[in-house]
């Protein structure tokens, strides 16, 4: 098929360019290499996917209004996978117009993208940090998510109502795909274990939010992208049986899904951090904090619609991904 990717300099997107391209499609990747974080490693992993004779990279801003719509005017896609956005809780309350510009404008025009291209399918980027102020774990695609805690999260619940209000208006397929804390080699480093190991190595404390008191569902990043391969290669499609006078929020009349992807084993913070630790062969100095505004104390997914619908389950444990991030993070770097 021939494939966009959107945000593929990024972390999710150049691991799915790439398994994209080991089974033979066409990927056209597009990413605007802003500076959120070192470019300079937007840049080397896009240094892994540019020799692909299957691959085409252009710089683009998915805020470029007329440059989206050239893009799909002059291209025909089959299917979309949309993982451009800005990302980060934390950044959302520094700078909201990014996210504006970026997850609400942007993927207006993703869809209206999709709409005109007449695209088969739009798998996008969605998040566990919709979940907000939910209490009831694990959490699940059934539960009501209008409590953000942060605009990022607001951001991303929008997202999943625009794409249904596409899948209502236009019959365009969406499946919204909702990660939980992502990580693995050539993560963000922003993220709590990119910073954890670079602080680690250089000797100096690591902050621990909630004086540690915080559980995570750590997802590696291998068994993220084979969740969102095998959400693509099925279309969305209508329930037959949604009941609008009972609606459940991840099912409706008209073809679109949203699901989790999480490891469903969530781990305690401090458990991450002593597999770090295993891994390095070092302790960390650790700085205890109260807990950040936009943040939860827990996230836990129920992933038993993702399995239903694919027939997989993420199982990679927290040992073994810590590990290949630690390999990685010392062979990039040379420490």
């Amino acid at each position: 098929m021939k494939i966009l990717v959107t945000g593929a300099a990024g972390f999710i997107g150049m691991h799915t360019t790439e398994r994209l391209l080991a089974r033979g499609d066409d990927v056209v990747g597009i990413d605007n290499l802003n500076d959120y974080y070192d470019p300079a490693l937007k840049e080397n992993r896009l240094a892994r996917l540019r020799p692909h004779p299957r691959f085409r990279f252009v710089k683009l801003d998915v805020a470029d209004r007329d440059g989206i719509a050239r893009l799909f005017a002059e291209e025909s896609f089959e299917r979309v996978v949309h993982l451009a956005a800005q990302a980060g809780v934390r950044y959302s309350l520094q700078n909201p117009h990014a996210y504006v510009d970026s997850n609400l404008t942007g993927f207006v025009n993703i869809l209206e993208g999709c709409r005109h291209g007449r695209v088969a399918h739009l798998v996008y980027a969605s998040s566990s940090s919709v979940y907000g102020g939910n209490a009831k774990l694990p959490f699940s695609e059934h539960d009501g998510v209008d409590h953000p805690v942060s605009l990022y999260a607001a951001t991303k619940k929008a997202n999943e109502l625009m794409a249904h209000t596409y899948s209502h208006l236009y019959g365009l397929p969406t499946t919204g795909l909702r990660f939980f804390t992502v990580y693995g080699p050539w993560g963000r480093p922003d993220m709590a274990l990119f910073l954890f190991v670079r602080a680690i190595l250089e000797g100096r404390p690591i902050d621990v939010f909630n004086h540690g008191r915080m559980r995570r569902d750590f997802t590696y990043i291998d068994d993220i992208v084979e969740g969102v391969i095998r959400v693509l290669d099925r279309v969305a499609v209508p329930d037959v049986a949604f009941d609008p006078l009972h609606p459940d929020p991840a099912r409706s009349g008209a073809p679109y899904r949203v699901f989790n992807i999480g490891n469903h084993e969530p781990v305690d913070l401090l458990d991450f951090i002593e597999a770090i630790e295993t891994r390095l062969g070092r302790r960390a100095e650790k700085n205890l904090l109260p807990m950040q505004d936009g943040d939860v104390p827990a996230t836990h997914a129920d992933v038993s619609e993702l399995a239903d619908w694919t027939g997989f389950r993420p199982a990679t444990s927290v040992r073994d991904g810590v590990g290949r991030f630690v390999d990685w993070y010392r062979a990039y770097y040379g420490v």
